[in-house]
């Protein structure tokens, strides 16, 4: 939902650029995270520059292009943000060599796909059709048990909360095995890999098979040492 006229953040002298980009859209943290799938945590480490906070290099340009692709920022607005000059107009004559070139590979694609199509028929029976995707179940069809694996029973009830947060239901919150773990990660059961991995992105955290188990949408939330704010 975009913010009201009256409620919208105004930009600041030490507003980033992104931060400036979104705000000029009358669009909240909140609007873009629920637009990208990213968190409002992810949105304001871009803004800020945070980089830093996200488990590799992949996940922090993956969360940039899906928050550029959010706003809809295109090229120029892109090395206005950069602070680059912008591009030199293309010629007449290049811009039209382009578009003959696209059309020429629109073609060839457009015929190779009959081609197929008639194989396909005449030659192998019907073309096979592509597997459907299959959605993700929705998080509160999701059983998580968050376990402290470090020793702090306050900072494992903040990991619970915010799962819970995320519309998952909670199941057993109490300590693991031991307090020996190094860091958070999400464990799954055979066939639940894809939940892991929506609700680890969430958290910013790693996922772990577990050896064994029956239920796909059963996770358990290992937690371990904090390691500093958000």
């Amino acid at each position: 939902m975009t913010l009201p006229l009256e409620s919208l953040e105004e930009p600041t002298a030490g507003s980033s650029p992104l931060k400036a980009a979104r705000l000029s859209r009358r669009l909240s943290a909140e609007d873009v995270a629920g637009r990208s799938g990213l968190t409002p945590e992810e949105v304001s480490w871009l803004e800020d520059g945070r980089v830093y906070r996200f488990a590799t290099g992949d996940d922090a340009l993956t969360a940039a292009v899906l928050y550029s692709a959010t706003l809809g920022i295109d090229l120029a607005e892109a090395r206005e943000v950069a602070g680059l000059p912008p591009a030199e107009p293309e010629p007449p004559e290049g811009r039209l060599r382009r578009l003959v070139v696209f059309a020429a590979l629109a073609a060839a694609v457009a015929a190779l796909a009959v081609a197929v199509l008639v194989t396909g028929r005449h030659g192998h029976g019907r073309a096979p059709e592509a597997a459907p995707v299959a959605a993700l179940p929705p998080s509160w069809k999701v059983r998580v048990e968050v376990l402290n694996g470090a020793g702090d029973i306050n900072w494992t009830r903040q990991v619970a909360s915010r799962i819970g947060s995320l519309g998952y239901r909670l199941g057993r919150v109490g300590r693991a095995d031991r307090f020996d773990y190094r860091r958070t990660a999400v464990y799954y059961e055979p066939g639940g890999q894809a939940l892991a991995i929506r609700l680890a992105r969430r958290l910013g955290t790693v996922t772990v098979p577990l050896p064994g188990g029956s239920n796909p949408r059963r996770l358990v939330v290992v937690v371990g040492p904090h390691r500093g704010p958000g």
